[in-house]
């Protein structure tokens, strides 16, 4: 449906605001309406104002840029470099192999003093560029003959469990076996 006011009806705002027009044009009371449409008394007595003032022009939406940036393009140059080329265990967090947003976040507090909610941070993340991906692990360290020795004794029990089955061992005691080894 289009509204006589608004002209268009592309999202809720526009529905609210050519609702409450229209009803404060037909004598509803500024509180009537704010009850109706769901909005703070307020909000429909600026409505109201800004179209008396300044007809259709006066209810156009802006964007909202919403609150400025609480770090400075440094810190945030200086955070992308951290969150990059470091990890959190090198910058004071014991035990920690993998950045979250709790954990930049925390490391915000001590570092700047500046206090961010998790989903804040994954903004600033977002804005800064880099990418949140899952990490992987690799072994680069590790020993190859470690897992040739596991192999082998591994064959070793499956062939003894499996003997011991023949002889009429229970499943379970033969699952339980494998479980403790």
């Amino acid at each position: 449906m289009v509204h006589p006011i608004c002209n268009e009806c592309s999202s809720h705002v526009h529905c609210a605001l050519s609702r409450c027009l229209s009803l404060s044009v037909s004598g509803e009371s500024p509180n009537r309406i704010a009850g109706i449409v769901q909005h703070s008394t307020t909000t429909i007595r600026t409505y109201i104002r800004n179209y008396e003032s300044l007809g259709l022009a006066g209810l156009a939406m802006g964007h909202s840029s919403g609150r400025s940036h609480r770090l400075t393009p440094k810190q945030g140059q200086e955070l992308y470099r951290i969150v990059v080329d470091k990890s959190p265990a090198d910058v004071g967090f014991p035990a920690q192999m993998n950045w979250t947003s709790f954990l930049v976040r925390d490391w915000i507090e001590r570092q700047w003093g500046v206090v961010y909610q998790p989903r804040a941070v994954r903004q600033l993340l977002h804005r800064l560029g880099p990418s949140c991906t899952k990490p992987t692990y690799t072994l680069a360290k590790a020993d190859p003959v470690l897992p040739e020795a596991f192999k082998q004794e591994f064959e070793g029990v499956k062939k003894r469990d499996y003997a011991r089955m023949e002889r009429g061992a229970s499943c379970a005691h033969i699952s339980f076996v494998l479980c403790l080894r």
